[in-house]
């Protein structure tokens, strides 16, 4: 049941953060789109869903990807979308220092450009070290840069939190970035 548990959790990401078209869906207003839709048309795409199997898969999701309501009838993606949302997050302060783990190869692009969303909508970063460590281990030979996130919000620097609790913004400039020695 895992590895199926794991492959649905995949699927979700793909439909609820980067192509819901792909099975006739359309995210509604912050991202959500009806449970009984999602379950419905994920069926028609050979992908059975129940409402016991969502609440498993955000429950046990270890990055906390998905987001039910509180009354189950609505689900969506907490973070990492490509496609057009707005998921109706409140401009916040962020701590004083944020984390991004990315891959040796691309960190002199980064530090001539600074973080950019690529193909995402936001930058991601990470309250802690260990996280981002994870993150950049994913794309190679991981590096951390520390973000000086309170510096960047008063210069004006929009932040938003997910709620999965991953920090967003539109860009980070160099300036704002040490390379974690």
């Amino acid at each position: 049941m895992e590895k199926n548990i794991i492959r649905l959790s995949r699927f979700l990401s793909y439909v609820l953060r980067h192509a819901p078209e792909e099975i006739g869906l359309e995210l509604g207003e912050g991202g959500w789109v009806s449970t009984s839709d999602l379950i419905a048309k994920a069926g028609t795409h050979g992908q059975r869903l129940t409402t016991e199997i969502l609440a498993e898969i955000v429950a046990t999701n270890d990055k906390k990807r998905f987001t039910l309501s509180p009354d189950g009838m609505r689900i969506r993606a907490a973070q990492g979308h490509s496609v057009t949302v707005d998921l109706d997050l409140a401009p916040m302060a962020p701590p004083d220092l944020l984390y991004h783990g990315t891959a040796a190869k691309v960190l002199d692009r980064i530090l001539a450009e600074g973080l950019k969303p690529q193909s995402r909508r936001h930058v991601h970063l990470s309250l802690d070290m260990e996280t981002a460590h994870k993150v950049g281990m994913r794309h190679g030979k991981p590096v951390i840069l520390i973000v000086a996130a309170d510096h960047m919000h008063r210069d004006g620097v929009h932040f938003y939190r997910a709620d999965n609790g991953v920090w967003l913004t539109s860009h980070v400039a160099p300036h704002y970035l040490t390379v974690k020695g």
